[in-house]
Formats: C-alpha cells, sequence, structure tokens
C-alpha cells in the first residue's frame, strides 16, 4: 500500500513519514514545493515531490496540512485524489486569552473536506501528538478513527493500530470528527496546564 502525505513536510506529517518508514511502507511525501519535499524525502529514505504528483498514484492520501489549508488543498487536489480514500488529521483551533478553543461550531473540517473531494473522508489521530508518534517506541495510548465508508475506515483502523501501544478505536460516522477535532483543544489545554503532552487511553474495552 503506498500512503501519499500531503503536507508531509509539517511537523505532523514528518512524523508520519517516519513511523511509516520505520513500519516498512511505501510512502510519499508532498509539499507546495516539490524540491522541499523531495529534500526531506531524501534524509528518510522515501519519496518526495509535489502533492499533486504524490497522490496520484496513492493508495492512502492522509491531509496533513495546517488546518487553515487543509480545505484549499483538498479542494485543489481532489481531481489527482479521485476516488482514493482520504484521511483528514488536522483540528481547526482558534488561541486566544491563553486558552484553546475549537474553531468550528457544529460541523468538523473534515466534513468539510468530504464535500470537496469525491474520495471517502475518514478523519483520526487528532489526540497523537507528533513528538509521540515520532518516539522510537509507539506510545501508550489509544487512537480514534471516524467516516462513512466501511472500507476506508478498516484500511485506515489498521493501519493507525501500528501507530500506537493501545488501539485503534473505531468511532462511529464522520459526523463524530466535530468531537475528535475538539478533543485536540482539550488535549492542548491540558497540555499548558500541566506541562506535559497528554494521550487518551479507554479503559473498561474487551479483548
Amino acid at each position: 500500500m503506498k500512503i501519499a502525505i500531503v503536507g508531509g513536510t509539517g511537523s505532523f506529517g514528518r512524523a508520519l513519514a517516519q513511523r511509516l518508514r520505520v513500519l516498512g511502507r511505501d510512502v510519499a511525501i508532498g509539499s507546495r514545493e516539490a524540491d522541499r519535499a523531495q529534500q526531506l524525502a531524501a534524509v528518510y529514505g522515501v519519496e518526495g515531490g509535489a502533492n499533486e504528483d504524490v497522490v496520484r498514484d496513492a493508495d492512502l492520501v492522509i491531509l496533513s496540512t495546517r488546518s487553515n489549508a487543509a480545505l484549499a488543498t483538498a479542494r485543489a487536489l481532489a481531481d489527482g485524489i479521485g476516488d482514493t480514500p482520504v484521511l483528514s488529521v488536522a483540528a481547526d483551533l482558534v488561541f486566544e486569552s491563553g486558552s484553546v478553543y475549537p474553531g468550528r461550531l457544529g460541523h468538523a473540517l473534515a466534513e468539510e473536506i468530504a464535500q470537496v473531494v469525491r474520495a471517502p473522508v475518514c478523519a483520526g489521530l487528532q489526540t497523537l501528538a507528533a513528538a509521540h508518534l515520532a518516539a522510537p517506541e509507539p506510545p501508550d495510548e489509544d487512537v480514534f478513527i471516524c467516516g462513512d465508508d466501511a472500507a476506508a475506515k478498516s484500511m485506515v483502523l489498521e493501519l493507525a493500530a501500528r501507530f500506537v501501544a493501545g488501539r485503534a478505536i473505531d468511532a462511529g460516522p464522520l459526523a463524530n470528527a466535530r468531537a475528535l477535532e475538539g478533543m485536540t483543544a482539550v488535549l492542548l489545554n491540558v497540555n499548558r496546564a500541566f506541562g506535559v503532552q497528554a494521550g487518551i487511553r479507554v479503559t473498561n474495552l474487551p479483548d
């Protein structure tokens, strides 16, 4: 399976590329600037190129741009993505008066992305810090994936389960991305209060 990371030169994109390379996956890092992506890809031993090029032969596209660029990027790449499943990992946030708030009310960024591409869209990993993803050992936490397309969600869940020592948990339909994206704001406030990088572990799940 080939995985294209759109916006792969950002902190979370770099962490994804490192982890996927360790897992032996076929990875392509994309950027608006092909040279920048190629330089970083050479460091990690993966493919690199312009966003519009790396998505064309991918089996999964991970949209890892900044949240304020995610929707425009998805719209621009829609034709190249085609029917290839998309994983949105972004969360729209507002930083104000020393606190962090969800940037959208009543809907999720992932839902808006699903309206501009014809591919099935999943959302997830919003509670996983880039530093934890890039660490030598998988973090002792769970991650959440939601989406409306069963096949796409199953593929993403299988992949996400390799990122953590805990579980990749099916969080239901894509509309639940509203809660997942909002949870990023919750964790960032916790991080500020306690000086940590918090993660989430769900208790009382069956083996």
